[in-house]
C-alpha cells in the first residue's frame, strides 16, 4: 500500500513546497497531490499556487514520487490541452503522473467564484458531470494519436491512469463508468460510495435526485 501526501497550496510559495515534496521523497511516501484553484479568495488566502506548474516543478526536481492533482476542475483546460500537457508530463517525469479530474464545485459553492471571476459560466450538475465524461474520451482520443481529423499527437507511456474526483453517488457512479480510479471523501458514506464505483453497470445505481 502506498500512503501518498496531499498539499495545500493556498498562501505559499514555489520553493516551500519543492521543500516539502523533497522530504516527502526522502520520507518514503509514495506520492504527492494538489489541489486544483485559480483564485486564494476560495479559501480566504491571497495567493495560491497554478496546480499544473507546481506539479510540473515537483516532478523536474524530486525523484521517484508519483505526482497528480486532486483534481483538476474540467472547466480550467480544454480536453485536447489538457491531454498535450498530461503526455508531456508524463514524458517529463518518467511515468510518474496520476491524472486526477474532476466537475468543480457546484452555483452554490466557493468555488464558482474563481470561474465567474474569469468569465465562466459555472454551469448545473448535470451539464458538469457530461463535461468530466466528454474530457475522459478526449483524453484517451487524444492519447491514442488521432482527435477530430488531425494527428501526430504525443502519446504518453504508459498511459496515466485517470482518477475522477467527485463526492456523492453519482460522481461515483461516472468514475466506475469511465475513469481508472475514484477519489472520494472519508466518512460513514464511504464504503457505500465505493460500492457503486465498483458497480459492474455504474450507470443504473440508483441515487436521489440532485445527489453528487
Amino acid at each position: 500500500m502506498e500512503v501518498d501526501l496531499l498539499f495545500d497550496p493556498f498562501g505559499v510559495r514555489v520553493d516551500e513546497v519543492l521543500a516539502g515534496a523533497t522530504a516527502a521523497g526522502e520520507a518514503g511516501f509514495g506520492g504527492v497531490w494538489l489541489y486544483d484553484h485559480l483564485a486564494g479568495s476560495v479559501h480566504g488566502r491571497e495567493r495560491v499556487l497554478e496546480c499544473w506548474t507546481t506539479l510540473t516543478a515537483i516532478a523536474a526536481t524530486v525523484p521517484r514520487i508519483m505526482v497528480g492533482p486532486l483534481v483538476l476542475n474540467v472547466a480550467n483546460r480544454p480536453a485536447g490541452t489538457l491531454a498535450v500537457m498530461a503526455a508531456t508530463l508524463q514524458e517529463l517525469s518518467g511515468g510518474r503522473l496520476l491524472l486526477g479530474i474532476g466537475a468543480g464545485g457546484g452555483r452554490d459553492t466557493p468555488y464558482a467564484a474563481e470561474q465567474e471571476a474569469l468569465g465562466r459560466e459555472v454551469p448545473g450538475d448535470t451539464r458538469r458531470r457530461v463535461c468530466v465524461a466528454d474530457q475522459v474520451a478526449t483524453l484517451r482520443a487524444v492519447w491514442r494519436g488521432h482527435s477530430g481529423g488531425a494527428d501526430g499527437f504525443l502519446r504518453p507511456e504508459p498511459l496515466p491512469p485517470i482518477v475522477v474526483g467527485g463526492f456523492g453517488p453519482k460522481m461515483a457512479a461516472l468514475a466506475g463508468a469511465v475513469g481508472d480510479g475514484v477519489n472520494l471523501p472519508r466518512g460513514p458514506r464511504l464504503p457505500a460510495l465505493l460500492d457503486v464505483a465498483r458497480s459492474p453497470t455504474p450507470r443504473r445505481a440508483a441515487t436521489p435526485p440532485g445527489s453528487w
